[in-house]
């Protein structure tokens, strides 16, 4: 069932991607910004050879064989169900894969990719949804094993400090009550032959 609602969200979420460029390639036109927040977001249509928010361009086959086997081995973890119980790990690796997935079919298809996000405030790099699913992800993922996973795994190792103390306390226990009972019957013993000799 989980795979089933990976597989649907990481759909969805490409879907949502390629929408969202094909709405920008329709109704924008390169070069000319169409402002939201004016002086601080706009929507301006780039073409980027690149990687993610422009970097590194004229790289389309490096990044695409990155992607792929970054694509291949989350989808294995995923699939696997190894950190079915963690729900951050599930959502940050199904946005990585469909942020992957999204640029990457720009790259094939046309390559390059679409980008028309714009944070002109701070001239931030122009990007895409598949660039905010990717980074977005990334960052759940470095929460998740930084702060969450260890402390699960000391809770862990604590739990089994504990049974192994309690383990070794009712061994010796245990221990010492037969010690006791082998005393008392060797002082019954002694008694008994005393008793017997007299």
């Amino acid at each position: 069932m989980l795979q089933i609602i990976i597989l649907a969200a990481t759909a969805l979420l490409v879907g949502i991607d390629q929408l969202t460029k094909w709405l920008a390639v329709e109704y924008l036109q390169e070069g000319e910004p169409f402002p939201i927040i004016d002086g601080v977001f706009e929507l301006l249509l780039h073409k980027n050879p690149g990687a993610a928010f422009g970097l590194f361009e004229r790289q389309r086959w490096l990044f695409m064989g990155i992607t792929v086997v970054v694509i291949v081995v989350l989808a294995a973890i995923l699939m696997s169900g190894k950190y079915r119980q963690y729900r951050l790990v599930n959502l940050s690796g199904t946005l990585i894969i469909a942020g992957g997935i999204g640029n990457m079919i720009d790259r094939v298809r046309l390559g390059h990719v679409i980008d028309f996000l714009y944070f002109r405030l701070i001239n931030f790099p122009i990007f895409n949804f598949a660039d905010c699913c990717v980074v977005i992800g990334a960052l759940l993922l470095l929460i998740f094993f930084f702060f969450i996973y260890n402390e699960d795994k000391n809770g862990l190792d604590k739990k089994a400090g504990r049974r192994d103390k309690a383990a070794l306390e009712s061994a010796e226990s245990a221990a010492a009550e037969e010690t006791r009972d082998a005393g008392a019957t060797d002082i019954g013993a002694g008694e008994g032959k005393d008793g017997s000799e007299a």
